[in-house]
């Protein structure tokens, strides 16, 4: 029993350590909240590239939201359809014609996918050639934009977005600002499971440590990163993430790595409008990308695996069978009792904020522990996926390569 005792003070002192060091990841901040323009971004250029395989469906909600922006510098948008099985294309291309965006939409028809690359990245590796071929067309009035906005097409934004990403960063002198998009929080499993994601997310990438230039925490959020194009170009374009399934982080730690600033943040004007709903659907998008996001190592997955258990099931664990085993009068067993109740408490509170943010409701708090576990449970079905060789599968492709970014 001391044994015990002795893992469950130590799973609490890494849980104040947690909450105290770790850039107090649990609290949802900073926030990107609407900016009157200034002087030094009205001239900025933009242009928008947004990916999209198989969205027909959800195209007319996300689609006008990025073509209707309130900013008034130079911003074209360019879609690029990856060769989807549905309507994508035409459906994007009749949003096109109603749209009253002064410089409409373009659409780009993707070309099949070369080896080496990940399907939404090729994507966005067209869409920025697409802007750069316009914008050096000697019969284009438009030059090569300041900035690339990236956004996936599953994601709506209010009119004031775009304005609020350049001012940060031009007031900041950034080289990528990327928000965290609101996820959808309507069933049972998601309220358990998808604040826990952010959770995680944040727990993985300190929004505070991406942010710091001393630190090499590198991160984004692939539903809306704007990031500097001359950065962009330094740091060897999107080709150099080429691989990558984890895009978004992969990005950021390419430009952080070629000397770029960054910012990560939260917004509630930054939507995503893909409902998951069901565990199958959270369990689908996370193992495509889990074991990819240890390196396909195995070491890394049992020391991960161990981790989790240790800090998310121990305490509770420790709770619930020590308040029975002190019921039928085993010795030191009421400390561990008390001990893992305080420790569950603690990793419970630090939950609260998150699921404000996301009106989960704070009662899902004490449950943090099972959505770890499932999250573990999905980390090894993720290896286990990849080891069958349908790692990486998403949306009709599977890559079961390595990830080299």
């Amino acid at each position: 029993m001391s044994v015990l005792l002795g893992l469950v003070g130590a799973s609490l002192v890494a849980w104040i350590g947690l909450i105290i060091g770790r850039g107090f990841f649990w609290r949802p901040w900073p926030i990107l909240k609407p900016a009157e323009p200034t002087a030094s971004s009205r001239g900025c250029s933009v242009a928008a590239v947004i990916p999209a395989r198989n969205e027909a469906e959800i195209l007319p909600q996300a689609l006008p939201t990025v073509l209707s922006q309130d900013y008034s510098g130079p911003f074209r948008v360019v879609l690029v359809d990856d060769r989807s099985e549905d309507d994508t294309r035409k459906t994007a291309q009749s949003i096109a014609g109603r749209s009253d965006a002064e410089e409409g939409l373009v659409v780009v028809q993707g070309k099949p996918l070369p080896g080496g690359w990940s399907g939404k990245v090729w994507a966005m590796q067209q869409g920025v050639a697409a802007v750069v071929a316009d914008s050096t067309d000697a019969r284009s009035p438009r030059g090569v934009p300041d900035y690339f906005w990236f956004t996936d097409a599953d994601i709506a934004h209010a009119p004031w977005v775009l304005r609020a990403l350049i001012e940060r960063a031009e007031a900041e002198r950034l080289d990528l600002v990327s928000t965290m998009a609101t996820l959808r929080v309507e069933t049972a499993w998601d309220r358990l499971l998808i604040p826990a994601f952010v959770y995680f997310f944040a727990k993985l990438y300190p929004f505070r440590f991406v942010a710091d230039p001393k630190r090499r925490a590198a991160g984004a959020a692939g539903g809306c990163i704007l990031v500097r194009r001359q950065m962009l170009d330094a740091a060897g374009g999107l080709s150099a993430i080429g691989s990558a399934l984890i895009d978004d982080c992969a990005l950021g730690r390419l430009v952080k790595d070629a000397g770029g600033r960054l910012w990560l943040g939260f917004s509630q004007g930054v939507r995503s409008l893909r409902g998951y709903g069901s565990l199958s659907s959270v369990w689908q998008m996370v193992t495509r990308s889990a074991y990819t996001q240890l390196g396909h190592s195995s070491l890394k997955l049992g020391a991960t695996v161990l981790g989790m258990l240790f800090l998310y099931a121990l305490a509770p664990a420790a709770c619930i069978g020590g308040a029975v085993a002190t019921v039928f009068g085993l010795p030191e067993a009421a400390p561990v009792a008390v001990l893992g109740g305080v420790t569950w408490g603690l990793m419970a509170g630090s939950f609260v904020p998150m699921l404000r943010y996301l009106a989960a409701g704070w009662w899902v708090a004490p449950l943090l522990p099972v959505a770890g576990v499932l999250y573990v449970a999905m980390t090894i079905s993720s290896a286990w996926q990849h080891a069958k060789g349908k790692g990486g599968s998403w949306k009709g492709r599977t890559y079961s390569g390595s990830d080299d970014a």
